[in-house]
């Protein structure tokens, strides 16, 4: 959700005034969730006598999360830049815009895939036994 919104405000001005504050608590939150959740995943991994193969993809998975989770604070700090900007100054910069867009648009996209594929690797340690036994 937290990379939606900074994509929706850096596109669009009338979004970046009414939720630019939002974005960056979001942000904020999930890079200090980051570290509680990948420790939880660790604890759980350990406990296991012989992880499957899945399971260590989706804990390295993981592993990769505060990264972007930390991409998204910066974008949002960028985000609340333009906005403060934007309040004092009656000139748009266009350009500072474009680069700020063109940023939160690589790095929602790719924290996106990225929560993605740790969720899939995540459901597919837990379900997968489950659903092809069902499937036959």
């Amino acid at each position: 959700m937290t990379a939606l919104l900074e994509i929706l405000c850096a596109i669009l001005p009338a979004v970046r005034r009414r939720l630019v504050w939002l974005v960056l608590i979001l942000a904020l939150v999930t890079v200090g969730l980051t570290p509680l959740t990948t420790e939880a995943g660790e604890w759980f991994y350990n406990q296991q006598p012989r992880p499957a193969d899945i399971l260590r993809t989706h804990a390295d998975r993981g592993g990769w999360m505060i990264y972007f989770s930390a991409a998204l604070v910066v974008v949002a700090l960028l985000l609340v830049f333009l906005h403060v900007r934007e309040g004092r100054s009656e000139t748009r910069r266009i350009g500072a815009h474009l680069i700020v867009a063109i940023l939160a648009l690589a790095v929602g996209v790719s924290t996106i895939i990225t929560v993605y594929r740790i969720g899939d690797s995540g459901a597919q340690s837990v379900w997968g036994g489950v659903v092809k036994a069902t499937s036959r």
